[in-house]
């Protein structure tokens, strides 16, 4: 039997994640401060049998390239961006079965803070948000939230496994299950022999007091996580249940598959519980022929300057000033691998910064062209050959490139029955993982039991 195949949204609260493409005359991205396009994209996106979609962010301005924050401002490269969590009621109030998955910074919000937010989304949405747990990476916002400067990576995921057990301890130990009575005859909401302090003092963080909020239907949210650092790769082994990737070759995606699930065995955990969603670009047509008019239209609205100002800011390297060598140097860093083969297999050549923009100009990602039956074949193969679980399916345009996977990549899937035809009941984890609502047995966070904790 094949596997199941998840779908994800990649999106975010701002006009384009495509450097360029807000220009194309079929782009909607205006519409993006519009409660209604939202509506409309999670309809659109329950409608094709999508899993969820994961709300992207960011919490600094990208101020690398040319050493100033006005590249961004002028091609709209996460700038202006707006608070994604203000989405989920908006669109889970239109939808029964889609999962939400916002992005926020356990460098920049507090846990305790946290935990209400996402307890808050859970009851609102009958229990279907996910968490994406990132610590930042600009460090505009490290200055902005008064940092003298970034704290370094090792340093973020000390702090960030503190974390975690902050928020566990509020998740799963402050409420016993049969905490609130809502007795209208002793006039006794909740018993308060069943509702815990945590007691949490740590390096970081001193939390002693109860969750704010009563159990969810999933306590704690899904645990979503991007882990490409050595670092991330041990924290989405040990945290994660969905991981997302974004390694443009089959290759390296396997390798960090292989890499992740055998931590996570090592820590105790099935490897096989964790679902694996690389970041996908398509550009699909009814026949090869039309999506490759589709591509070559989509070129002239690429912008090189967008493109180098975001990598500059995901590399921190001011392609403004640095030559090959230095191009070279980000490619080995991202793990680009056939890239890196493709510049050695031109030495000939003097790359320049507007070659590296050219070889990413549909965006930093995977892209594949054709017509229904050849993205359906590419996207089987690609999971077969890296172990993959699903693909988180990026824009190009918006709602357009959406619209045309739902409306003709979907159903090829689902023919070859690699994509679900109808929703299981349940929640987002229920749906995503079948079995139980709340955490596995073998994750750390499951650990936590209200009778570790102290009652009131």
């Amino acid at each position: 039997m094949k596997k199941r195949l998840r779908l994800n949204a990649i999106e975010m609260f701002n006009p384009t994640d495509t450097p360029g493409f807000w220009a194309h005359p079929e782009d909607d991205s205006h519409r993006y401060k519009d409660a209604d396009y939202w509506v409309e994209l999670a309809q659109l996106l329950e409608k094709g049998r999508f899993d969820s979609v994961l709300l992207a962010d960011v919490l600094g301005q990208y101020d690398v390239y040319r050493q100033s924050v006005a590249p961004s401002l002028e091609h709209a490269i996460q700038a202006p961006i707006n608070d994604p969590t203000y989405l989920i009621p908006v669109m889970s109030q239109a939808t029964k079965h889609l999962g939400f998955t916002v992005t926020v910074s356990t460098t920049y919000e507090h846990p305790y803070a946290l935990a209400r937010r996402m307890s808050t989304l859970d009851h609102l949405s009958k229990g279907r948000v996910g968490w994406n747990i990132v610590t930042s990476f600009l460090t505009t916002a490290a200055r902005n939230f008064g940092l003298e400067e970034q704290m370094s990576s090792a340093e973020r995921y000390e702090r960030c496994e503190e974390y975690m057990e902050v928020v566990y301890k509020l998740w799963e130990s402050s409420w016993e299950e049969d905490a609130v009575l809502r007795n209208k005859e002793t006039r006794v909401y909740t018993d308060p022999t069943k509702v815990h302090e945590i007691k949490h003092k740590g390096k970081y963080f001193s939390v002693p007091g109860i969750h704010l909020c009563e159990p969810s239907a999933q306590r704690t949210p899904v645990l979503f996580q991007a882990g490409t650092s050595n670092a991330g790769k041990t924290f989405a082994s040990r945290h994660g249940e969905c991981v997302f990737l974004n390694n443009p070759t089959i290759e390296g995606t396997r390798e960090a598959v292989e890499d992740i699930r055998a931590r996570a065995q090592a820590a105790g955990r099935d490897p096989n519980s964790i679902l694996f969603l690389p970041k996908i670009t398509v550009v699909v047509g009814s026949t090869e022929e039309e999506a490759q008019r589709k591509y070559e239209e989509g070129l002239l609205y690429s912008s090189s300057e967008g493109l180098l100002t975001m990598l500059a800011g995901w590399s921190g390297i001011d392609f403004s000033q640095y030559g090959p060598e230095k191009l070279l140097e980000f490619i080995k860093a991202g793990d680009s691998r056939s890239i890196v083969e493709f510049l050695q297999n031109n030495p000939n050549r003097e790359w320049t910064p507007e070659d590296l923009a050219a070889l990413y100009r549909y965006g930093a990602t995977t892209l594949f062209v054709g017509s229904p039956e050849q993205i359906a074949d590419k996207l089987e193969h690609f999971a077969d050959e890296t172990g993959v679980d699903g693909f988180s399916i990026s824009y190009v345009t918006r709602p357009g490139s959406i619209r045309d996977f739902v409306e003709l990549v979907v159903p090829e899937l689902q023919r070859r029955g690699r994509v679900q035809t109808e929703y299981e009941e349940g929640t987002f984890r229920r749906k995503l993982f079948g079995g139980t609502d709340r955490l596995p047995d073998d994750h750390p966070g499951h650990s936590y039991s209200a009778a570790q904790a102290q009652s009131v």
